[in-house]
């Protein structure tokens, strides 16, 4: 697919649809921590994304997060789209007008082109597009199309069911190409199945979809969802805690508290105790990756923390927590 695309509305609902999988990523992380943080989303702040960060989000190593988030800046600051304005002109734009590295710190700058900005504001459902909700739930996706099937779906959630989606329409909104799986068993089998399977193995639903025809032909696509259950432990009927108090959390001894004479380096001494506030303080929520229980998630992040460097920039994003070094 080109990498010119014309946008035939003034927002970029269209323009999305070509994105890849990484791009898409920088995007969304960009703007939920514009978001989140109050820094605000326009074209004159640089949005800093941290190595880190995009480590937490999409479940992969800090190294390996640098990499991949230059190698995706770098061709979404290539990429080029068109749009009518709303005076009916043509105007020509690229996603990212200024890109700043920061090796030392791991992590980069992007500052977006007034038009993305512009065009983000009137996308339908922007603050429900681009929430931490919905990120963490489409980071662990592998397709660029489980990620805008369950996108797209999502906005029917009070409902539960989706109206019939044109298939033209349809494969436009999931960003294939006219000469993309053109039989329908390649579509089905190469797109839509994989997509369902990984939504309903990797986020909070599961889905199932109807074909609708007209006569022997294919004409669109419903779908029905519905919220996995969450399972939470049993209260034994003896429990000597009432409803109004919680048991505390345990923290897993092995990880956090050392033995006096553990023969530890500083650094080592630095990780443990960055885990031990994450759950001293109840953010395992906020830095566990999908199903990792909390004795996995102290044991990654110890790995992680290979310099003091990163150390540091531990101890700096819990700071903003309330936590105290």
């Amino acid at each position: 697919m080109s990498r010119d695309l014309v946008v035939k509305t003034n927002r970029l609902n269209q323009a999305f649809q070509v994105l890849t999988l990484a791009e898409l990523h920088i995007v969304q992380l960009a703007i939920v921590d514009a978001r989140e943080t109050g820094t605000g989303f326009n074209s004159e702040t640089p949005l800093r994304l941290d190595a880190l960060r995009y480590a937490e989000a999409f479940g992969t190593t800090r190294q390996n997060a640098y990499q991949r988030m230059k190698e995706a800046e770098d061709s979404l600051f290539n990429r080029r789209f068109s749009f009518y304005d709303d005076d009916g002109k043509l105007v020509k734009s690229r996603w990212i007008q200024q890109v700043k590295y920061l090796d030392d710190e791991g992590a980069i700058e992007l500052v977006f082109t007034m038009a993305v900005v512009q065009g983000i504001s009137r996308i339908d459902g922007v603050k429900e597009f681009f929430t931490q909700y919905l990120l963490s739930q489409t980071a662990h996706l592998t397709s660029v199309y489980s990620a805008r099937l369950y996108e797209l779906i999502i906005q029917w959630k009070t409902a539960g069911k989706t109206p019939v989606f044109e298939l033209n329409n349809f494969r436009d909104q999931l960003g294939i190409g006219v000469n993309e799986y053109q039989r329908m068993h390649h579509f089905k089998a190469r797109v839509l199945e994989l997509a369902i399977d990984e939504i309903n193995a990797k986020t909070d639903i599961t889905v199932d979809y109807e074909q609708h025809k007209k006569g022997r032909t294919i004409t669109g696509f419903s779908f029905k969802f519905k919220q996995k259950k969450k399972t939470e432990p049993e209260t034994p009927k003896n429990s000597d805690f009432s409803d109004s108090k919680q048991k505390p959390i345990e923290i897993p001894t092995e990880v956090v508290k050392q033995p006096k004479n553990a023969n530890l380096s500083d650094l080592e001494h630095r990780a443990s105790r960055i885990t031990g506030e994450i759950m001293r303080n109840r953010l395992t929520d906020r830095f566990k990756q999908a199903d990792e229980s909390p004795l996995e998630m102290m044991k990654r992040i110890q790995s992680e923390i290979t310099t003091d460097t990163i150390a540091d920039q531990w101890e700096s994003k819990l700071e903003e927590f309330g936590v105290v070094f």
